[in-house]
């Protein structure tokens, strides 16, 4: 058998660049990206396939101290993210503080996989200070490899892709060689609209809020979409809508203009924004907006 294939998780702590990475990878923005940490709240598979590989990446949620019941479901994906894995890429931005990596490591040698170290963000810091990183995660973690690389540079990339390809076990694939997610159009609405919600709000509101889509429908010439924003109390209510509805007003256009590019055709997005107190701690809730 020539064929090659096999499921790649990336994992990390907030903001390392793991949904850069796996964009970049898979050739399409699957996962969304903000400056922000904590932006990605599933696990989202991207799909790279070529004709002898197929590689089923997995973007997980930064791993983090968890203050909510979301917190601890978000976690429960980077586990079931590190047990499917033939391979395991822990991606570290290279400036990054060493405190709360001891929980990361802990986990990966609980699973007894082989990982990799990915140091990412490496064109932001002298060749010295990169090179010295990587001698001491080389030493404090033995991973199998270690790189260093820019994901939204590409810099040095292409060595960590084939070393993936390289390292794949010989497999049919998966999936289907068409498909490059799991996920459903439904759910990329609801992402790009919560993305638009991290880059048009500041301080606590993005993280207090979710997107359902309760209506998608499919017509000939458009694309019906109604979503409902939670978020936790009256007062972030108001901040999201704004004056005379102008915030709100925002965060749809753009996530219209994302949408018709995303499903070619044009989009119908209707937004209202409700209150459900403590949602991110009601299972039930959660359940509801897709954590499960």
């Amino acid at each position: 058998m020539n064929h090659k294939a096999g499921f790649v998780s990336i994992v990390g702590k907030p903001n390392a660049g793991k949904s850069t990475l796996m964009n970049l990878f898979v050739g399409e923005k699957l996962s969304v990206i903000t400056p922000k940490a904590q932006t990605t709240r599933h696990r989202i598979i991207g799909i790279y396939n070529d004709e002898n590989h197929q590689v089923v990446f997995s973007d997980t949620p930064g791993i983090m101290e968890p203050k909510y019941e979301l917190h601890n479901i978000m976690l429960s994906y980077v586990d079931a993210a590190i047990k499917d894995a033939d391979l395991i890429m822990l991606l570290i931005s290279v400036d990054e503080p060493d405190n709360g990596m001891d929980e990361i490591l802990n986990r990966l040698k609980e699973s007894k996989k082989k990982f990799i170290i990915v140091l990412n963000k490496s064109d932001i810091c002298p060749k010295e200070q990169t090179d010295s990183r990587l001698a001491f995660w080389t030493e404090r973690a033995s991973p199998e490899a270690i790189f260093a690389i820019s994901a939204t540079n590409k810099i040095k990339t292409d060595a960590l892709f084939k070393y993936i390809l390289d390292r794949l076990p010989e497999s049919p694939p998966f999936y289907d060689k068409a498909e490059i997610t799991d996920r459903t159009e439904r759910f990329f609405a609801a992402e790009i609209i919560r993305e638009k919600i991290f880059l048009n709000y500041e301080q606590e509101i993005p993280y207090s809020c979710d997107v359902a889509i309760e209506e998608f429908k499919e017509k000939p010439d458009i694309t019906v979409i109604r979503a409902s924003i939670v978020t936790e109390r009256d007062s972030q209510k108001g901040i999201l809508i704004g004056d005379k509805g102008s915030s709100l007003k925002k965060v749809g256009v753009e996530a219209r203009q994302d949408l018709e590019k995303l499903l070619g055709k044009k989009v119908f997005l209707e937004l209202h924004v409700k209150v459900q107190k403590d949602w991110r701690k009601n299972k039930g809730v959660l359940k509801f907006y897709g954590y499960k």
